[in-house]
């Protein structure tokens, strides 16, 4: 029980660090200002990450080299933390090494599918709730690149946009493919 504790203390902390990472990837990458209340949070909470890397990691084109690989190797150290706190023995450090970076490569990918799906589902509460909300712009700009294709094949049935339903299945999809 203590050590399911500590493993679902450590996910939570290192989640939270890797997806404002990954929001600030996808902001860079697709030009969003960081100049409103998301944005703000998520300069505050990874800059102390980021700001240091800069300087050594440069952007390659719009990808943020800077924010990407910390997010990457907050998800290898987490594999192997979890794998210490359960007692895995490593017989081979150097392959212990190689497959935490490729599980951690596949943990990041997951994780920016799981916050696709967040963003699509916080976008539309927000789009029938309150469509003027600070952070709608935002939660639209992040979107729109992934929901844009699906509307240009599939069309709304009685006003009522279908896309983000379809992305949410297309994400699932991809979650089981790389379970």
């Amino acid at each position: 029980m203590f050590t399911q504790m500590i493993v679902y203390l450590l996910q939570t902390v290192v989640g939270f660090f890797t997806m404002m990472l990954l929001v600030r990837t996808m902001m860079r990458w697709m030009r969003i200002s960081f100049v409103n209340q998301v944005g703000q949070f998520v300069l505050a909470t990874t800059n102390w990450a980021v700001m240091p890397l800069q300087r050594v990691l440069p952007s390659v084109g719009r990808l943020d080299l800077s924010s990407l690989v910390p997010a990457w190797l907050l998800q290898v150290i987490l594999v192997l933390l979890v794998a210490v706190v359960q007692g895995y023995n490593f017989p081979d450090p150097v392959t212990a090494l190689v497959r935490a970076f490729g599980i951690g490569a596949l943990e990041l990918l997951r994780s920016a599918l799981y916050l696709l799906m967040f963003v699509v589902i916080l976008g539309a509460i927000i789009s029938w709730v309150n469509p003027r909300a600070p952070m709608a712009p935002v939660l639209n700009m992040l979107t729109r690149p992934f929901l844009d294709p699906i509307r240009r094949i599939v069309p709304p049935v009685a006003n009522v946009d279908l896309s983000p339903l379809v992305l949410l299945v297309v994400v699932q999809i991809l979650l089981i493919a790389i379970a």
